[in-house]
C-alpha cells in the first residue's frame, strides 16, 4: 500500500506539474502574442491651404512636417500620412496656381492618402482632375459619384487596403455632402449620404482582409459622429473641416482633427492583434509644428519653385495700428473689426444701400497683429478673387437673408453662411427657431422696410446663391461702372487710408447668450504629450457620445 500511496503521490506530482507547464505554456503563448501586437501608425492633418508656415512663421510649414515624419518613421515604420481633405483652394498661392504648389508639396512630403473636402472643388471638376492626375499619392470619397457613369469621381477607389507588418489596414474617404451648393462641382458630380455609402464599403473592405477600418473624412463633427453611430465596423475616424483641434467619440468610434495650415502634426497609433484581426488600443499625441522643427533639407526645391511669388507677396499695401480679428470661427459667429471694414469697403466701392458678405468667404483663420500689412495678408483674408455684384432686393427679402445668415448658429457652429453687413444693423436670437431669429433690422438708421426695394452689394459667389443664399438668385442686377473684385476693393481700402484702424459698432447684436464651450469634444491633450483608449471603448472619453 505503502508502494502505491507513493506512486500515487508520484502520479499527481507529475499531473501537477504538467498542468502547471499547460498553464505556462498558454500564458506564455499569449504573453507572446500581445507582445506581437503590431503598431500602425497614422498621421494627420487637415485644411492645409499652404506649404510655407503660417503665424509669421512661428507655426506649421510642409518642410518641417516633413521632417517630422521622417523622425517618426524612423522609429515607427508602419506609418501611413494622411490628408483630411482642403488643400487645393482657397490659398493665396492657389489664386495663381490653382492648387498646382500643394501637390508638388505633397508629393515630396510624402502623403499617403487625401479625402477630397469641399474646397477641392473650388476651381470646377476640369481643374480638380488635373491635380489628380498630378498626385503621386491616392485620393479618395467614396460617395463622390460621377452620376452618369455611376463611378467615383475621377475613378478614385471605394477603399484601399494596405498591408504593413503583416497585417492589413483599410481606408476609405468620406466628402461633405453640402460641397454641392458651397463649392462649384460639376453638375453631374454628387455627393451621396455618407451613411448609405459606409453601410455598403465597410463590408467590402472587412471582406477583402482589413483588419482595422479607417474612415478619413471631411465633414462636420456632428456629421461625424453620426456616420460611427450608423455605420458599424469603424475604428477611427481621422477628420477635418473645422479648423479646431478637437478629439471626440461615437458609439465608442474616436473622431480626431487638427486645426489647419499643419499647425500640429497628429499622430494616432493603432495597435492591432493580428491572431485576433482587431484593433486591441489606440494611443495618439498631438505634436507641435513649431520653429524648434528644423526643415527638412529635401523640401527645399518645392520653396525655390515658387519663391518669386513669395517675394511679391511679402510687398507691403498699408498697415493698421490695430489687430484684426480674420479667424474663422468668429467670422462665422459673430462681428469683427475686419468683417466691418471689408463690408464698409464693398458697399463704399459699389455704392450700394447695403452689402452682405458671408463670414465663410474671410479666410485667414489668424488674428494679424497690429502693424504692416502685406499683399499676402490681403489675399490671405479675401482668396477666392470673386467680382462683386450689386442686386436689387427689397426689404422682404434682405430680411429672408438674414435669417438664414444665422439659421445655422448653434453651440459649436461655425457656417459659413454668417452674414456680415453694412449698411444694416440688426439683433438676432440664437435660442429661438430657424426664420425667427432677426430683429430689429435697420437700414441707414431706419427701420427696415419690407416693401422697399434696396441695392444689395455682395460677392458673385453669394448673388448666384452660394452659402445657400437662394433668395438673391436671379434678382436684378445692378451694373457697376467697372469691374471690381473682393480682395481688390479691400486692398485698395486699405492703400487709399495707410493705416487702417478698424472697430466693431455693434451693428450686429446677439441676444442669446453663446455657449462656452464646444459640446461633444473631448479635452485637448496638451500638445507633445500622448494619450491611450482601449479599442471600442472610447464612449467614455470626456464629451464624447
Amino acid at each position: 500500500m505503502a508502494f502505491i500511496r507513493t506512486r500515487g503521490r508520484a502520479l499527481a506530482l507529475a499531473l501537477a506539474a504538467a498542468l502547471l507547464f499547460a498553464q505556462h505554456a498558454t500564458l506564455a503563448r499569449q504573453a507572446q502574442q500581445r507582445a506581437c501586437t503590431v503598431r500602425v501608425t497614422l498621421l494627420q492633418v487637415n485644411d492645409v491651404y499652404r506649404f510655407t508656415p503660417a503665424d509669421r512663421g512661428a507655426r506649421g510649414g510642409l518642410a518641417r512636417v516633413s521632417a517630422l515624419r521622417k523622425r517618426v518613421m524612423q522609429e515607427s515604420p508602419n506609418t501611413l500620412f494622411l490628408l483630411a481633405g482642403d488643400t487645393i483652394s482657397p490659398s493665396v498661392e492657389s489664386i495663381t496656381y490653382k492648387g498646382a504648389q500643394m501637390i508638388d508639396a505633397w508629393n515630396q512630403v510624402g502623403l499617403d492618402y487625401s479625402v477630397f473636402g469641399n474646397h477641392e472643388f473650388d476651381y470646377g471638376d476640369e481643374e480638380l482632375l488635373k491635380r489628380v492626375k498630378e498626385s503621386k499619392f491616392k485620393w479618395l470619397g467614396a460617395n463622390v459619384v460621377d452620376s452618369k457613369t455611376g463611378k467615383t469621381f475621377a475613378g478614385t477607389p471605394l477603399f484601399d487596403v494596405r498591408e504593413m507588418g503583416g497585417v492589413k489596414v483599410g481606408i476609405f474617404g468620406i466628402a461633405l455632402p453640402e460641397t454641392k451648393t458651397t463649392s462649384k462641382p460639376g453638375p453631374t458630380t454628387e455627393f451621396r449620404d455618407p451613411c448609405e455609402t459606409a453601410k455598403v464599403v465597410i463590408p467590402q473592405m472587412r471582406a477583402a482582409g482589413a483588419q482595422a477600418v479607417v474612415a478619413l473624412t471631411h465633414l462636420s463633427l456632428e456629421q461625424d459622429k453620426a456616420l460611427a453611430r450608423c455605420a458599424p465596423g469603424i475604428d477611427v475616424i481621422i477628420g477635418g473641416h473645422e479648423h479646431s483641434l478637437l478629439q471626440s467619440s461615437s458609439a465608442g468610434v474616436p473622431i480626431f482633427k487638427m486645426t489647419a495650415d499643419a499647425r500640429e502634426l497628429g499622430r494616432i497609433d493603432l495597435n492591432i492583434d493580428p491572431s485576433a484581426g482587431r484593433v486591441e488600443s489606440i494611443d495618439w499625441e498631438v505634436i507641435p509644428v513649431d520653429a524648434s522643427v528644423a526643415d527638412d533639407p529635401a523640401f527645399a526645391p518645392v520653396v525655390a519653385k515658387y519663391a518669386r511669388l513669395t517675394n511679391e507677396l511679402a510687398q507691403p499695401v498699408g498697415a493698421t495700428s490695430v489687430p484684426l480679428d480674420a479667424r474663422s470661427a468668429t467670422s462665422r459667429s459673430e462681428e469683427t473689426n475686419v468683417a466691418d471694414f471689408i463690408a464698409d469697403s464693398f458697399r463704399k466701392a459699389s455704392g450700394a444701400d447695403v452689402a452682405l458678405i458671408n463670414g465663410g468667404s474671410i479666410r485667414a483663420d489668424d488674428v494679424l497683429p497690429a502693424g504692416d500689412l502685406t499683399v499676402r495678408d490681403v489675399l490671405s483674408i479675401l482668396p477666392f478673387g470673386n467680382d462683386l455684384a450689386v442686386i436689387e432686393v427689397t426689404g422682404d427679402v434682405l430680411l429672408q437673408a438674414l435669417e438664414h445668415g444665422v439659421s445655422l448658429t448653434a453651440p459649436g457652429a461655425e457656417p459659413g453662411r454668417f452674414p456680415q453687413v453694412s449698411g444694416v444693423r440688426f439683433s438676432f436670437d440664437a435660442s429661438k427657431p430657424p426664420g425667427s431669429r432677426v430683429s430689429g433690422v435697420t437700414v441707414d438708421g431706419r427701420p427696415l422696410d419690407t416693401k422697399r426695394t434696396y441695392t444689395l452689394v455682395t460677392t458673385s459667389f453669394v448673388a448666384g446663391g452660394g452659402d445657400q443664399y437662394a433668395m438673391f438668385k436671379g434678382r436684378p442686377d445692378v451694373p457697376l461702372k467697372q469691374k471690381l473684385t473682393d480682395s481688390g476693393v479691400l486692398r485698395k481700402a486699405i492703400e487709399d487710408a495707410k493705416t487702417i484702424a478698424p472697430r466693431t459698432d455693434g451693428r450686429i447684436r446677439r441676444l442669446d447668450t453663446p455657449a462656452e464651450s464646444r459640446p461633444c469634444a473631448a479635452p485637448t491633450p496638451t500638445p507633445g504629450a500622448r494619450a491611450s483608449l482601449p479599442a471600442r471603448a472610447c464612449g467614455s472619453t470626456p464629451g464624447g457620445e
